[in-house]
């Protein structure tokens, strides 16, 4: 075929990734007031985690998959099923009867199998920004605070995981609208440390 027939189709989609990375940062604030003793587990944290979190974030990732961002997909999609799951696993018990609730070693066991997949792709930030490493190192280390949590600890440190899931719900949300703040104003408004490629 000659290259002359060939038509290049420019991708004047949007930029999906600031919905992914609020979706992801506002519902796991919210979420980590409350481990951080705020208020009880409530039907806020549960709808922020249908909606916002879980909802939100699949759509990104599928909005992400059509720009062929492969890193993007992998990790909205995963998060937004991620909550979704959590509320699974949360009401399921409370819905169905027969259906046990999770014990904290098998809940322990499922944060861990999280924090192996956010590890995997917290290397894969080092070639993406400085924002995104803030993130996703943050998000493991929550992870594995919040298996320590299930297998028991104190009142305090679980406190204490609360407010780092906090800073790292706040750096996916400063994340967030740094990129749409410097698309609107076509410069850089708030730092992100992209990395040149």
């Amino acid at each position: 075929m000659n290259d002359a027939n060939l038509t290049q189709i420019k991708d004047t989609t949007a930029n999906p990734a600031p919905l992914g990375l609020l979706g992801f940062g506002m519902t796991t604030v919210l979420l980590n007031l409350h481990n951080a003793g705020f208020y009880e587990l409530n039907s806020m944290i549960l709808a922020m985690g249908l909606c916002y979190g879980g909802t939100a974030q699949i759509i990104a990732g599928i909005m992400e998959w059509k720009k062929g961002n492969t890193f993007a997909t992998t990790a909205f999609i995963s998060y937004g099923f991620f909550w979704l799951s959590l509320v699974g696993l949360i009401v399921l018990p409370q819905l169905i009867p027969t259906i046990k609730p999770t014990k904290p070693e098998a809940f322990a066991a499922y944060l861990a199998m999280w924090g192996i997949f956010t590890a995997v792709m917290f290397i894969g930030t080092f070639k993406l920004s400085r924002a995104l490493q803030v993130v996703f190192g943050s998000l493991t280390v929550l992870f594995f605070l919040l298996v320590v949590v299930k297998l028991g600890s104190t009142e305090s440190f679980e406190h204490a995981t609360g407010f780092e899931g906090i800073f790292c719900g706040l750096a996916a949300i400063y994340t967030g609208l740094a990129q749409v703040l410097n698309e609107l104003a076509g410069k850089t408004v708030l730092p992100l440390g992209v990395f040149k490629k």
